[in-house]
């Protein structure tokens, strides 16, 4: 907001200019819209609780090294096998003396690094088989949600299993499996969106002025797709950190020594009973980073969906 000349406010506050009932310019009218967006999603308690674990997340994992030791989450030290929590290690220790606490902060970077591919991946492939699906319909409508019918008839989980034996273990390939199973359902809301807004007449307008096809989805139509495709971004957060977690409990994930937290679940478990720390914490950190995401998710859902206000 920063950027916005104080000459331009005409003498205004900074929020009596962002929600001016008649914007004197686009950007204006673009800046007022978010900031409406952000006054209605600051309201939701529940959604403000879930950007805040969200956030935490970001800035456990880019300060790690600040924050826990690198040796500490890898170096294997037998005489502090098992330990409970202390003033030494926060969250005790694994059955190789690893210190849990800081496999934790530096599995965050796992976490979130395998959720950003996952996503920079499953969003554009999802967009790029629903807009076209939607727009032409017919034959190419057809065959891309034939394709798409085939992934869904699968349940994503033992399709990702599957994948990732083929392909084998590793973070990589468990990102390309994940995202190979979670792409549909973004093209299906894709191919929706695009439909409802077919006929419109901007729409109409767009094509005899002779734009093309390709411009008129990159430009006209793919812009009204983001909010919904965001959401549900979101709100699959939890699903695929769930998911990766599962692979990596099954050992098609992060290979050890990586502290991933899904394979820390799966060491622990031989411990459950007596040193049940070793695979509770890496499980209460997936339920908050999970519930994080839902609650972010469903707080921007009631702010993007139209028949929330």
């Amino acid at each position: 907001m920063s950027g916005v000349p104080l000459a331009r406010t005409g003498g205004r506050s900074w929020r009596d200019w962002l929600l001016a009932t008649a914007p004197a310019s686009r950007r204006q009218a673009r800046l007022g819209n978010w900031y409406r967006s952000w006054l209605a999603f600051r309201r939701n308690g529940l959604a403000m609780t879930g950007l805040a674990i969200v956030l935490l997340l970001i800035v456990v994992a880019a300060a790690a090294p600040l924050i826990a030791s690198p040796d500490a989450a890898i170096l294997q030290s037998l005489s502090d096998r098992l330990r409970p929590a202390s003033a030494a290690h926060w969250f005790g220790t694994d059955e190789l003396g690893r210190d849990i606490f800081a496999r934790i902060v530096f599995g965050s970077r796992i976490t979130l690094a395998i959720v950003a591919m996952v996503a920079a991946i499953v969003v554009p492939i999802g967009l790029g088989i629903g807009l076209p699906s939607g727009y032409f319909g017919g034959i190419v409508d057809a065959v891309l949600m034939r394709i798409t019918d085939i992934f869904l008839a699968f349940p994503r989980l033992i399709l990702a299993l599957a994948f990732s034996a083929a392909l084998g273990p590793g973070i990589r390939n468990a990102v390309i499996a994940i995202a190979i199973t979670s792409w549909p359902p973004y093209a299906r809301l894709a191919r929706a969106e695009t439909m409802t807004r077919r006929k419109a007449e901007f729409i109409q307008a767009a094509e005899l002025q002779g734009a093309s096809p390709l411009r008129i989805l990159w430009l006209q139509i793919l812009p009204l797709c983001l909010s919904s495709v965001i959401v549900r971004l979101t709100l699959d957060m939890a699903g695929i950190i769930l998911t990766a977690a599962g692979l990596g409990f099954l050992g098609l994930g992060a290979q050890p020594p990586t502290p991933e937290w899904g394979a820390m679940i799966s060491t622990g478990r031989d411990y459950l009973l007596d040193q049940w720390w070793v695979a509770t914490i890496p499980g209460i950190a997936i339920f908050i980073v999970s519930l994080g995401f839902n609650l972010l998710g469903d707080g921007l859902r009631d702010v993007f969906d139209p028949r929330s206000g």
